[in-house]
């Protein structure tokens, strides 16, 4: 995909299309990183981020029982022989 750069003020810009936009999940800020004359341009947020501090307050409430129950015996398919 190209992209033309844009007068804007006395600097450059470029428009990202929104399909672009959403696909990486841009909001807000971005991150800028150029790397042997490439441009990155990353999500400013990180995906699971304040996950560990959530996870020790459920901890901490005792609210962190598995939810999954695992079956008494496993199904008789799983120990018959069987082939793709």
């Amino acid at each position: 995909m190209k992209a033309t750069l844009i007068q804007i003020g006395n600097s450059r810009g470029i428009r990202l299309p929104k399909p672009v936009i959403e696909q990486c999940g841009f909001e807000g800020e971005v991150e800028l990183e150029v790397r042997d004359q490439h441009l990155i341009i990353r999500s400013a947020s990180r995906p699971r981020e304040g996950w560990a501090d959530a996870f020790a307050r459920m901890s901490e409430q005792g609210d962190d029982e598995l939810l999954d129950i695992a079956a008494e015996a496993p199904p008789a398919w799983d120990e018959e022989e069987w082939e793709w």
